[in-house]
């Protein structure tokens, strides 16, 4: 396919009007820059009103919510441009500085995605994150680096990192291309770490680079504890391991993940009488079990 732009900018819209419009409304529209936003089943039609406030975008809605992995690949589809930008909704720019991004993406054939520096949209804006450290072995646990501190200019040099970060990801369309679209059995939570090791086992690198700040209002749509959170944390880090890790260690983070964390967190949600969340990682670990990965929603509520 040929590119028409330069950039394609991709987001989800999932009844977040306000922060979606927020979003669009700090971009500086350009002949090489198309924006893509894809409505994934809002209860109202807020697609409409995108389409009448920001005529210059292109709005896709979907008639189901296809997760975050369904929807990015929704608008990957429709997107022209030579680069995409993959970018969550309840974020937005106070510098819309990409130019630095793109040329460390044609730095090298081999780099395939960067992540910029994120920063919460709260108090003093402390950093989300400068890179990740690599997952580990069996507990299937890792952190970003930078995560909280105040920002001294200690994370300015752009440096690889194992994975990107869903919140903003700039991509090469011919990577994508090569690689695959976003594995969509996550549906929400840990697709972006596998879609990383997808691209890393093609032999592509991923780089964190602070030239562009991106901020973060964070977790406005599912909740930090929420019985949808719960489960697809639940159900899809042990389908990480499924997907992508091998032999003796592989047995030994499933035994840590369903026989400690997993019991941990029942026994913890039964004394705190948190029903809810109770179910919610019964069925994670369940639906896990039995190969179950379509879409869960409304039965978590």
């Amino acid at each position: 396919m040929q590119n028409e732009y330069k950039l394609s900018i991709v987001t989800i819209n999932y009844n977040g009007l306000k922060d979606t419009c927020e979003l669009i409304d700090s971009i500086p529209f350009s002949d090489d820059t198309e924006v893509i936003v894809v409505d994934n089943a809002s209860k109202q039609d807020e697609a409409s009103i995108i389409t009448e406030r920001f005529p210059q975008v292109t709005v896709i809605r979907s008639s189901k919510n296809l997760g975050f992995a369904g929807g990015n690949n929704l608008g990957i589809k429709e997107a022209k441009g030579k680069y995409i930008l993959l970018i969550n909704n309840d974020t937005y720019f106070k510098n819309f500085n990409i130019d630095t991004i793109i040329k460390r993406l044609e730095l090298s054939d081999r780099i395939g995605i960067v992540s910029p520096k994120l920063k919460f949209a709260w108090g003093n804006n402390p950093i989300q994150f400068a890179g990740y450290t690599p997952l580990s072995s069996i507990t299937v646990r890792n952190a970003a680096i930078g995560f909280g501190e105040e920002d001294n200019g200690q994370y300015n040099n752009a440096h690889p990192t194992p994975y990107a970060h869903g919140a903003a990801m700039f991509i090469k369309r011919e990577a994508i291309d090569k690689v695959g679209l976003m594995p969509e059995c996550f549906f929400l939570y840990y697709e972006e770490i596998d879609w990383s090791m997808m691209f890393t086992r093609a032999g592509y690198e991923i780089w964190y680079d602070p030239a562009c700040t991106v901020y973060h209002k964070e977790s406005q749509t599912t909740g930090q504890n929420s019985p949808l959170r719960t489960y697809y944390i639940t159900r899809n880090r042990l389908l990480l391991v499924k997907r992508n890790y091998k032999g003796f260690n592989k047995y030994l983070s499933y035994i840590y993940l369903i026989g400690i964390v997993g019991l941990r967190d029942i026994i913890k949600y039964t004394l705190t009488r948190k029903a809810k969340l109770k179910k919610a990682v019964l069925k994670g670990l369940k639906d896990f079990f039995n190969c179950q990965f379509s879409i869960i929603n409304s039965q978590l509520d």
